[in-house]
Parts: C-alpha cells; structure tokens; sequence
C-alpha cells in the first residue's frame, strides 16, 4: 500500500475575509467551500486547501477539532514557464517576496507571506526530483 498525494491541508487564520481576498485576488485560487465565521476552502489544482478560524473550530463536535497556532508553510507550484509571471503578480500586488532559491537544475522557487505571515511558496516541477 502505499499514499498517492495530500490530497488536503490546512492553514489556521485569524480573518476569514481578509484570507479569502488574498487566496481569491492574489492566488487566483477558486473557493469550493464556506461557513462563514468558521472556514474557507480553496481548490489547488487536484489538491484542497482549508483556512480555519481557529477558535470556531477548536469546540467542534461533529469532527475531530481543527485548531492550531503559529506561521505555517506550504508551497504551490506552477509551469515553469509561469514563474516568472507568478512573481510579477505578486509584485504588482505589494507582496514582499522574502527570497528566491535557486535549486539543482536551476529550478526556481520564491517565498512570500500571507495576512497571517504563513510562510508560501511558488516552485516549479522539479524541485524534489533528482
């Protein structure tokens, strides 16, 4: 047996409003799913990603409690023909891109910050092939 992906992930933040705008305007990421007050799914590609206000959720009682704190990281990778335009968009929007790492076979990633300085990054294909 073995797993085919992460299929999801979650981030915790303190603003659903402002995540939305961010994830929606900046990352041009689809929301699938809301509750208001509580969480905001995005579709990734094949992947989901799940922004929870912590404090609605750390009382669940219909699934485990989903809560957490602290700055969090994940990648999003994206053709390598589109890097360089997913920098410029990034740019254009007033986000900091903190560092951009060449990799083996110069593959390319940068890394930027959410409103809830959740630490994200843009990779291309590649990155943990040898």
């Amino acid at each position: 047996m073995k797993f085919t992906q992460i299929k999801e992930t979650c981030l915790y933040v303190q603003d659903l409003d402002r995540t939305t705008a961010f994830y929606t305007e900046v990352l041009d990421l689809p929301v699938i799913g809301q509750v208001p007050g509580r969480h905001v799914f995005f579709r990734v590609g094949s992947s989901v990603l799940l922004c929870f206000n912590a404090q609605k959720t750390r009382g669940s009682k219909d699934l485990p409690p989903h809560f957490g704190e602290g700055q969090l990281h994940l990648a999003f990778e994206c053709e390598a023909a589109e890097y360089v335009a997913w920098k410029e968009k990034l740019q254009g929007a007033n986000i900091t891109i903190e560092h951009e790492q060449t990799w083996p076979h110069d593959r390319k990633s940068c890394y930027f910050r959410d409103p809830d300085q959740h630490l994200l990054e843009i990779v291309v294909p590649g990155i943990w092939e040898r």
